[in-house]
């Protein structure tokens, strides 16, 4: 017996609108945080920015000057990129200060950490880094020396 297609739009539409909900109910607990407030504390050694958009992006628009460029989507995956950082920021009790290109990833990336105990805070997007006039890199360039 196969499902009603009616029954089964409905279905994938309110599972698809209670995914939604409960990533906007994680990410509101996550603190957001300036730019410039970002780039203070990362000069001061006192956290790592990342960016957490895909490889595509980051060729296509530069990226901040000290991020470390980890994709969520290997987050999502084997975390291969993200090993030795987070190794780093649980040894050192280290936030971690995500941003993507608007700020949804970033807080997906961020709701994600801070369930597994990483302290995190959003910094928004990229876009917003920009507009704070905050110093910017090509993707291939090695990060600035200010992350720890």
């Amino acid at each position: 017996m196969t499902p009603h297609p009616r029954r089964h739009s409905l279905f994938t539409a309110l599972l698809g609108l209670c995914c939604l909900a409960l990533t906007a109910c994680a990410q509101s607990n996550i603190p957001r945080i300036s730019p410039t407030e970002a780039a203070a504390q990362v000069a001061a050694g006192e956290a790592i920015l990342i960016d957490v958009r895909e490889a595509a992006e980051w060729a296509d628009t530069g990226v901040a000057a000290p991020a470390r460029l980890h994709a969520l989507s290997n987050l999502r995956g084997d975390r291969s990129a993200w090993a030795e950082t987070l190794a780093d920021a649980k040894a050192h009790h280290t936030p971690l200060l995500l941003y993507c290109r608007s700020g949804n990833r970033s807080g997906q990336a961020a709701a994600a950490l801070a369930a597994e105990g990483f302290t995190v805070a959003n910094v928004g997007g990229f876009r917003d880094w920009q507009a704070a006039d905050l110093p910017t890199r090509a993707a291939d360039e090695p990060p600035a020396k200010s992350t720890p």
